[in-house]
């Protein structure tokens, strides 16, 4: 009698392979999707989700308004915010890369602040304690100064910390190139770093102008006039004149016609960047 080879002697794999392991997970997870679909779509009252958020009357009421005004409102509202938010950010990404220590501190202190509060709470603080603490006192521009102040606030705390990282990120070569050169240093950070910094940071500071256009909801805590509504002000009143959900699916719409196209440009330039730096 002859033994078998060690192949034979050693016993056979049992069970799936890894690859039909992911295939048979992807498997069950389209099932699961299909199937939720399914029971959503079955379960669902389209007639009554249709009375409530889709009567075509009431939406063709909103225009052009919702376009005109509550529209044009919110992207001011949001343009406004991020300039501010920017601006600020800015320099309180250079007090924390500062040699001096105070400068880095109330930075610090800044950061952790409004990074940490609720935006609803700044448009609080902003509508009743600066008037309060401040008698007689009007912030310039009014409702659509109040807004870019809130927003400004809220924005720069998380647009300080990308300046910082995009500047950090910059070659520590480049900086010393520029003053071989003669570059005074803080000539050499605003021709030759920030520049490159900006070219990196871009895609989240796109990003940021995306949660900006979605905070400006919050400005109905300030009390703004007809004239001053954005879009989820605009649809919630309608809303509460009509009975009806119909004008708050409108507004929402409204917000992916300006959200869905700054998501792409952000995917676009991220991809961009990547191939950059391949």
């Amino acid at each position: 009698m002859t033994l078998g080879t060690d192949t034979e002697l050693q016993p056979r794999r049992k069970g799936l392979s890894r690859r039909q392991k992911r295939r048979l997970s992807r498997g069950v997870q389209y099932v699961v999707f299909v199937a939720a679909v399914v029971a959503f779509a079955v379960g669902a009252d389209w007639g009554r989700l249709q009375n409530q958020f889709a009567q075509w009357d009431i939406a063709r009421q909103m225009f052009p308004d919702v376009i005109t005004l509550a529209l044009k409102n919110t992207v001011l509202y949001t343009v406004s915010g991020f300039v501010v938010g920017l601006a600020l950010g800015m320099l309180i990404a250079l007090m924390r890369l500062s040699s001096v220590g105070p400068y880095r501190w109330l930075a610090g202190v800044y950061i952790e602040i409004f990074r940490g509060l609720p935006a609803l709470l700044i448009f609080i603080f902003i509508g009743v304690a600066v008037p309060l603490a401040f008698p007689g006192t009007e912030i310039i521009g009014g409702t659509y100064g109040k807004v870019a102040l809130a927003l400004g606030l809220v924005a720069a705390a998380y647009m300080a910390e990308t300046i910082r990282a995009g500047i950090q990120a910059v070659p520590k070569g480049q900086l010393e190139a520029a003053r071989s050169l003669g570059f005074s240093p803080a000539r050499a950070m605003i021709s030759i770093v920030i520049p490159q910094a900006f070219r990196i940071i871009l895609p989240p500071l796109t990003n940021e102008l995306v949660l900006l256009f979605k905070d400006s909801s919050l400005v109905l805590f300030l009390g703004v006039t007809l004239e001053e509504r954005e879009l989820s002000k605009y649809g919630r009143d309608l809303a509460s004149t009509t009975a009806n959900s119909t004008p708050i699916l409108v507004a929402g719409l409204c917000y992916l016609l300006v959200t869905i196209p700054l998501g792409f440009v952000v995917r676009r330039m991220e991809a961009k960047a990547q191939e950059a730096v391949k």
